[in-house]
């Protein structure tokens, strides 16, 4: 017991002159922004638009948002070219966009904000993505859990204006 107690006391006065690193200051993270957040630096720098519609209960919204959106890579490319947005698709708050209001409404088995289903194209399925250009005009939708490899093609079609030129298909033909 004695033995057991000095061993203890020992290693408390070793640990306590050894030195551990300083967290680093900020992890890298998307600049995830609400809905209105991104308009209002929209206005000040327009930029394009990556919009991850969500809901609560999704399984792979929440896989990507622990694997795919914890990439270095795909976390410095949204933020350097995206002003990045996460729509909860089951939100109840109204929300204006080009002079309209849109609301929470009967939209699929679990009713959904009427301006998910206008981005989705009228298609609920999460996760979803929409790429907005720099006029706020609707580039595409993208449905679909994505590992890292399928979204950076899907953001570098989109940062590149390849979209202008020809569809994903081919983009990522000619990548292959």
């Amino acid at each position: 017991m004695k033995g057991t107690l000095l061993l203890l006391i020992s290693f408390l006065g070793i640990t306590s002159f050894v030195s551990y690193p300083e967290p680093t200051a900020e992890v890298g993270l998307i600049n995830w922004m609400s809905w209105e957040e991104a308009m209002e630096a929209h206005k000040i720098t327009p930029k394009k638009i990556f919009i991850d519609v969500y809901t609560d209960w999704c399984g792979y919204c929440k896989k990507m948002d622990k694997t795919t959106f914890t990439n270095t890579d795909v976390i410095n490319t949204i933020n350097e070219n995206f002003y990045a947005v996460k729509f909860n698709a089951e939100q109840k708050e109204v929300i204006k966009f080009n002079d309209a209001e849109f609301k929470f409404g009967n939209y699929g088995r679990r009713g959904a904000h009427e301006l998910a289903y206008t981005l989705l194209d009228k298609r609920l399925a999460y996760p979803s993505f929409v790429y907005l250009d720099e006029q706020l005009r609707k580039i595409m939708p993208s449905p679909g859990y994505k590992q890292v490899p399928q979204l950076m093609q899907e953001l570098s079609y989109i940062h590149t204006e390849s979209y202008k030129e020809m569809s994903l298909a081919d983009y990522a033909k000619r990548a292959e």
